[in-house]
């Protein structure tokens, strides 16, 4: 599925990586159209910490996986207790601080906001399923506005660490501005002034600060101008914090002790995982460029990356995205992906095609994919669209390319060639 504007399986699922591992690797890739990684991060922790989200649903071309969801009790929500697959919470070691409860959390979050009044407070503590967060609605006397931060670690110096602090893709995710750069102690911190809705078919702002310190606490904080993300009128013009306010109240040191109070989960994976799929030693944006039928201008291309890459083209009629996928050993999706109505080409590459709306705003975007895996498990997924980006009205009729372009590219051997 493309990166669309609402949030199905949004990062709900990065904090659930760290639970899960390396389990979810494979069927994350699955997606039949990846978008770009930093920019779908960014929405799924959004997700993730706006109402406490705890629910996992992982769509591609067949199948789905969830996660437990959480309850209420009492309007402060918190990880099903005794769920058989939370961790348990070890008693505190003189290098990690006592566990913190959702209301310690969330007095954290009351305590560190500028003088105002609170109400709606949800909370998760430091010893449940996933990580501590806490939202509150905040109202600073101009109107009512949702404020929420998660807490968590990530890999110090790992892909996870980088793509966190790291400005999206407008392609992906549209905002006002940007900035992201290294502070005084290391730490790397990216401040994103954007929206809820990618096609802003409702003005609600979504200011989020993202901050991973050298040491891989990695700090969330989102705010909205509403005191709902969905939902909820607008009740005031911006969110309550500015850009320099966000930096404030990640940075504050009372943050890291929440972090350092998770407990550490034996199931993650020390190393920095390989990279088992992709164009060996190329990049995905380029190789897809080469191989675009004559009379195709690019105007836009991706940055190099092995796994994901996308194009935006025009042949005169009007700006076309095209993404790519390229992943390895996939065999054992094969029966969920090619069903009936799919096909196997002589040197028995099964390929199946799929036409259908590319987004859900009433835009008039259509999304072709052609979907082909070889008989080694080497998978192409190529999915295009009728417009330039995911989240603007269509441009044209119909994708740049034909469904029989579209194959011949997916096809190509290039795509695992490391001339």
């Amino acid at each position: 599925m493309p990166v669309e504007e609402h949030d199905p399986f949004e990062d709900q699922f990065a904090s659930a990586l760290r639970q899960a591992g390396g389990t979810f690797e494979s069927h994350r890739l699955d997606l039949a159209a990846r978008g770009e990684t930093r920019g779908r991060k960014i929405r799924r922790r959004r997700a993730a910490i706006a109402g406490g989200v705890t629910g996992v649903a992982l769509v591609g071309l067949g199948g789905a996986l969830v996660l437990p969801g959480i309850q209420t009790d009492g309007g402060r929500r918190h990880s099903v207790a005794g769920s058989p697959s939370a961790p348990p919470t070890p008693a505190a070691s003189p290098t990690r601080p006592s566990a913190m409860s959702a209301d310690d959390v969330v007095r954290t979050l009351e305590r560190l906001l500028p003088k105002g009044k609170f109400s709606g407070e949800e909370g998760r503590g430091t010893g449940e399923q996933l990580p501590p967060y806490a939202r509150v609605v905040y109202d600073d006397g101009k109107g009512k506005a949702a404020v929420a931060v998660m807490v968590d670690r990530v890999r110090p110096g790992g892909s996870q660490a980088l793509e966190t602090t790291a400005c999206p893709d407008k392609v992906f995710v549209p905002y006002d501005a940007c900035t992201s750069g290294r502070l005084a102690d290391g730490s790397t911190l990216m401040i994103l002034q954007g929206y809820e809705y990618p096609d802003r078919r409702v003005d609600t702002k979504l200011w989020s600060a993202e901050l991973v310190t050298p040491k891989g606490q990695h700090i969330s904080v989102q705010e909205w101008n509403a005191p709902a993300e969905k939902g909820a009128p607008v009740s005031r013009s911006r969110p309550p914090l500015s850009p320099d306010q966000l930096k404030m109240l990640a940075g504050a040191a009372a943050w890291r002790s929440v972090a350092d109070a998770i407990p550490a989960d034996p199931r993650v994976p020390t190393a920095e995982p390989s990279r088992s799929q992709g164009v060996p030693g190329g990049s995905v944006s380029a190789t897809l460029a080469t191989l675009l039928p004559k009379g195709a201008e690019v105007v836009k291309k991706g940055v190099a990356d092995p796994g994901f890459g996308y194009v935006v083209i025009d042949d005169g009629k009007g700006a076309s995205m095209v993404q790519v996928n390229v992943q390895a050993d996939m065999s054992g999706l094969a029966n969920q992906l090619f069903g009936s109505g799919s096909r196997t080409l002589p040197d028995g590459t099964r390929v199946a095609t799929h036409q259908g709306p590319g987004d859900k705003g009433g835009r008039g975007v259509v999304m072709w994919t052609v979907d082909t895996m070889r008989p080694d498990g080497r998978r192409v997924v190529i999915s295009a669209f009728n417009s330039g980006t995911q989240h603007t009205p269509a441009t044209r009729e119909a994708p740049a390319l034909t469904p029989k372009q579209m194959e011949t590219i997916a096809t190509s051997e290039r795509w695992f060639s490391r001339d």
